[in-house]
């Protein structure tokens, strides 16, 4: 069995991508096709699937990319242990976040201190997010609300407040100490799609405090979310990390109870002694 085959193939796996995965492994586009194909000429395997778009994963694909991921992240294990007292001139990170605002302050912190350091952002909801750090798709990620659990290192980073949206020369923005939840009754209003944490969060405030807004639009993105209410359709919510500088937009705070989110750092639980790992997180934490 040709391990150089294997790694290729490990490598479009993981990046769904020729070129991709040829920056990955620092060879061309070509010599990483002639290995996949080798591999299954030799096997009488088909294990990719081209197409227009990306490269996806057969049956049989995906079962091998099971295996090689645990082999190849063993290797990478092994190579960052042998590298720990050396001083990280060169390499790569994969981050996850569930949005960009608490990451970005972190990479440029890391990019300060460690220059040669390549990251790879995944920007996703917070399920995609807690999914690619489990499946080992991402180093570190930045999570929210993510319940402990066996395996896992969570370092806490800091806590939000759910505000609300409204559009510039709303009434509301008369008061700086905000409005009360109450104050949301019956109110019509634009709000991100039920998965999301932010809207999670309000759900359950809302149902505790007996509040029942009028959810008018449910929408995919905080970028929606901001335009909806720029344009008057109502009033959104938005997590206090996440304002953004839009001048047609203002967020303002919500006083009641269980408006609170907490986030959080967070690795696999044996990959935490890795030395790329534990700067990002000395890092996060200065």
């Amino acid at each position: 069995m040709n391990l150089f085959q294997l790694r290729a193939f490990d490598a479009v796996a993981r990046d769904g991508s020729f070129t991709r995965a040829a920056a990955r492994l620092f060879i061309s586009q070509p010599a990483v096709t002639g290995h996949i194909k080798a591999l299954e000429e030799h096997y009488q395997i088909t294990l990719l699937r081209r197409t227009a778009r990306r490269v996806e994963l057969t049956e049989e694909g995906i079962k091998l990319a099971a295996i090689t991921r645990s082999i190849f992240g063993q290797v990478d294990e092994a190579q960052t242990l042998l590298e720990a007292n050396r001083q990280l001139l060169t390499g790569r990170l994969e981050v996850a976040a569930d949005g960009p605002h608490m990451v970005m302050p972190m990479l440029a912190r890391l990019r300060a201190r460690y220059p040669g350091i390549t990251v790879n952002l995944r920007l996703g909801n917070a399920q995609e997010t807690l999914a690619a750090l489990l499946s080992e798709h991402a180093d570190v990620a930045v999570l929210t609300e993510v319940e402990p659990r066996k395996g896992l290192h969570l370092q806490p980073l800091s806590e939000s407040r759910i505000c609300a949206l409204v559009p510039a020369g709303h009434p509301w923005l008369a008061d700086p100490a905000g409005i009360r939840l109450e104050q949301l009754d019956q109110v019509i209003m634009v709000l991100r799609e039920p998965s999301s944490i932010t809207r999670r969060t309000f759900d359950d405030a809302c149902a505790e405090a007996g509040v029942n807004p009028r959810v008018l639009l449910e929408l995919d993105s905080r970028e929606a979310v901001t335009e909806a209410v720029a344009a008057e359709l109502g009033v959104g919510v938005v997590s206090s990390v996440e304002v953004s500088r839009d001048p047609r937009v203002h967020a303002i705070p919500i006083q009641g109870e269980g408006l609170l989110n907490q986030h959080m750092l967070g690795c696999m639980e044996r990959r935490r002694e890795l030395r790329l790992i534990q700067a990002f997180f000395e890092l996060a934490s200065s």
